[in-house]
């Protein structure tokens, strides 16, 4: 079956999906700021009206950018589009979904969010791999695993939509901060404390925002962050790898080579822990590195010396 499909957004992961989309027959059109050279037979258009006639929408900008995206695509979808969004941020310090704002700018009701391990360069050479959607809709599932084809993607569903955003969003954080312990040549036995504490932290706020903590230990969290771990080259990476040796954040994120949500996304996780009275130590810890309040050497003293309690 040939799919109408739309991509908004014409990032690594934009160009990904519509490689991906096109390789499997669909019919595709990629929305972008400017003109773009994709290979045929994808359509590249500035015009954002050119999505109207897709049945399925990928949503493929970051999050400081959604809110703009989503306001014009507000003009040109309608109850009948399909829409799926990769971001790995959230907006704003009240810490609002894709999907939520997707609700709050359009009239698109069939939504879902894909996350987890699944990395642009994997899914446009059509190397094997995996990815969560959470949605309410079991047919949009169908609809994406069309999509984007391939024997060797494999798409799991839950119905943990905000689990799915929220996991995704704080995965990015913790890889800045495992690459940075890696960097700084800590042995494997302290990337593993910091990744599983890390990852409960995170689950811990996310359940006050009604997310569950299996998602968190799935695709989404768990498994994403071992794929980060083991070394897939996203920019979180490349961020935490520049703050271990010294450079100034301003400068890591321009080595990083694309914009890390992760940094925004954890000032606001604290801030919304600290008003429910819930402790983020390594959260919190690495922010104070990041924003040069802390040096290194103190940051690992303080986690060692933390008073240890049950798991």
């Amino acid at each position: 079956m040939s799919l109408r499909i739309g991509v908004v957004g014409a990032g690594g992961f934009g160009r990904a999906i519509a490689v991906a989309s096109a390789r499997s027959g669909h019919d595709v059109v990629l929305w972008s700021r400017r003109d773009r050279e994709l290979p045929d037979p994808i359509r590249v258009s500035t015009d954002i009206a050119d999505i109207r006639d897709c049945e399925l929408v990928f949503l493929a900008v970051p999050a400081r950018h959604a809110v703009e995206a989503t306001e014009q695509l507000g003009e040109v979808v309608d109850g009948r589009h399909s829409m799926v969004h990769v971001s790995r941020g959230l907006v704003g310090a009240d810490l609002k979904t894709i999907t939520q704002l997707i609700r709050d700018k359009t009239v698109c009701r069939r939504l879902g969010a894909l996350a987890g391990p699944l990395v642009a360069g994997a899914l446009a050479e059509g190397r094997p791999s995996g990815a969560i959607l959470g949605t309410g809709f079991p047919d949009l599932t169908d609809m994406v695993r069309e999509a984007l084809g391939g024997a060797g993607l494999r798409i799991y569903e839950t119905r943990d939509v905000i689990g799915v955003e929220l996991a995704s969003a704080t995965v990015g954080f913790l890889t800045v901060v495992l690459a940075y312990v890696q960097e700084v040549g800590l042995d494997p036995s302290t990337l593993a404390v910091l990744a599983t504490r890390g990852m409960v932290e995170v689950s811990r706020i996310g359940q006050t925002l009604g997310a569950k903590e299996s998602t968190f230990m799935g695709l989404a969290g768990l498994g994403d962050l071992i794929a980060a771990v083991a070394g897939d080259q996203r920019p979180e990476l490349r961020l935490g790898r520049a703050l271990a040796q010294g450079v100034h954040l301003t400068n890591a994120v321009g080595e990083a080579g694309a914009y890390v949500e992760g940094i925004d996304v954890a000032g606001h996780l604290i801030e919304h822990a600290r008003r429910l009275g819930l402790e983020t130590p390594i959260s919190s810890t690495f922010v104070a590195v990041c924003e040069g309040r802390m040096s290194k050497d103190d940051a690992i003293q303080a986690l060692m010396e933390r008073r240890v309690g049950k798991e």
